[in-house]
């Protein structure tokens, strides 16, 4: 895809997430991988029904640099970390959702407890050790958890979900809100029951590889 498309796209996701109410305010970021050096992400600070295409923010995935006069988001270092260490991700979404926020306040992992969950994050959705929005150890916090999954939650702050493209992205974090809700909702019936290992494993191959119109 050319620069402009790619800005594009990343702003109309944006959006959807706003509207969708996965984010509130001016909080909450997108990325998407340009190639292997550079990436697009939203600007610091800005409430998405401002944003026109040219403000999304062209960034260096190795030395942090960027081009313009606008910021990008505070949390900038954790999406080029993602995609050095992650090749197959091009897409990072970190939102605020009120359930998956609840789950952040309480500090726990959700379990394996929903077939679409286990497809898209490929097993628990882990929570982080607190650290401080945008520092070097949330960055590494981060990293570590979403070791073999496209989901955490970063505790006392929210969701980071990743994707092979941005609808991918998209939808993932849709997933961990619902699942979030589920797994709040079901402690009134003494707790989900969770699935296998073998399940989550079969559940987690089949949606990478015979899932859609594959």
């Amino acid at each position: 895809m050319e620069l402009e498309d790619i800005k594009k796209e990343v702003l109309e996701i944006s959006i959807k997430m706003s509207k969708m109410g996965l984010a509130a305010g001016t909080w909450g970021n997108i990325s998407a991988r340009v190639d292997k050096h550079y990436m697009i992400i939203t600007p610091s600070g800005m409430g998405y029904d401002i944003l026109k295409p040219e403000d999304m923010v062209l960034a260096n995935i190795h030395d942090l640099s960027y081009v313009g006069k606008l910021k990008p988001s505070v949390e900038f270092p954790l999406h080029a970390e993602i995609y050095k260490v992650r090749p197959e991700i091009n897409a990072v979404m970190h939102t605020h959702s009120v359930n998956a926020s609840s789950i952040a306040a309480a500090r726990k992992d959700i379990p394996p407890l929903l077939d679409d969950m286990v497809q898209i994050v490929g097993g628990s959705i882990r929570i982080t050790e607190y650290a401080l929005p945008g520092s070097e150890q949330m960055v590494k916090n981060a990293v570590k958890k979403l070791e073999n999954r496209n989901a955490i939650i970063l505790a006392s702050h929210g969701p980071v979900c990743l994707g092979r493209n941005l609808n991918e992205a998209l939808i993932t974090s849709q997933i961990v809100e619902k699942a979030a809700k589920v797994f709040i909702d079901t402690q009134a019936f003494g707790g989900p029951v969770c699935l296998t290992n073998e399940d989550v494993n079969h559940m987690r191959k089949f949606y990478l590889e015979k899932y859609g119109q594959k």
